[in-house]
């Protein structure tokens, strides 16, 4: 069962607050620039970054695991959707990327990959309008608009 957070309140602003704490820690800083330049135009290459071998494993899964993690937090109602939607929009740009090939990979490789991005983005307007912005970005991006 999920429990939806109605409003906002100073727990939730804390929350947020240290989860942009976190997101300044050097090595943390350092995987996410890596993965904001990471755009893959089709699934093997979205697929190669996930193995353990690739030069940016380790750096898609610090970031994709923290926006999970948060997500988390608002699906099960520690955390307001939409006022986190509003400030942490960076994991549904990541999102945004994967999408296309989430179906095929959960299906061959892990069926509960972002989970917590695609409920927010179900159950949040504020995730859902960055979300569609983002895919719209994401496709101009691969020159697919």
């Amino acid at each position: 069962m999920t429990l939806l957070k109605q409003t906002p309140d100073h727990h939730d602003a804390e929350l947020v607050l240290k989860l942009y704490e976190l997101r300044r820690e050097s090595v943390m800083r350092e995987s996410r620039k890596t993965i904001a330049q990471f755009n893959p135009r089709d699934y093997d290459e979205f697929f190669a970054i996930t193995q353990p071998g690739h030069d940016h494993n380790a750096a898609f899964r610090q970031v994709s695991s923290y926006f999970e993690m948060a997500y988390g937090f608002a699906r099960h109602g520690v955390c307001h959707c939409d006022f986190l939607a509003e400030n942490s929009g960076e994991g549904l740009l990541l999102f945004a990327k994967v999408q296309p090939h989430l179906e095929r990979y959960r299906r061959e490789a892990a069926p509960t990959a972002f989970l917590n991005a695609e409920w927010l983005v179900a159950h949040s307007g504020s995730a859902r309008l960055r979300f569609e912005t983002f895919q719209k970005r994401v496709k101009k991006q691969l020159g697919q608009a």
